[in-house]
């Protein structure tokens, strides 16, 4: 049996003035901003309402690496996909393309931890959830 493919989940973002900085290209912040949508986008679309009034999603860590300046005017496909799991935390890996060419501008990835809302708390990720974003997941390594 081969590795499975992780569910891929994409967004359509359009580049604003907004977005663009001093240099006249997307501003790297910009980027991180839409590594966080997309990451939200893809919990609204899977969890259920439950879910969502329970639970949420806080940042830990964040690496971004940065390709090509996305420019005004641009339309982009912001894709992400869980990658390794463990009990607490998901990795989620992004990857930010410029939808008319496919080059990719930015990669990205994110350790999320799951807490209470109620609580605030950290809180275990339970394998239904689990299995509504990835068909196999590796455990995080520490």
């Amino acid at each position: 049996m081969g590795a499975e493919v992780p569910k891929v989940f994409e967004i359509n973002i359009s580049v604003t003035a907004d977005d663009i900085d001093d240099m006249d290209h997307v501003n790297n912040v910009v980027y991180l901003r839409w590594v966080q949508e997309v990451a939200l986008a893809h919990w609204r679309a899977r969890a259920t309402p439950a879910m969502m009034a329970e639970l949420g999603w806080v940042a830990t860590r964040h690496e971004l690496d940065y390709v090509r300046a996305a420019l005004l005017g641009d339309e982009i496909t912001a894709r992400t996909w869980v990658g390794a799991v463990d009990s607490r935390r998901f990795e989620r890996l992004t990857e930010i393309v410029r939808t008319s060419d496919g080059t990719v501008l930015a990669r990205g990835r994110t350790l999320w931890l799951l807490v209470t809302r109620a609580t605030g708390k950290i809180t275990r990720i339970s394998p239904e959830l689990r299995a509504l974003f990835a068909e196999a997941t590796p455990p995080l390594s520490s």
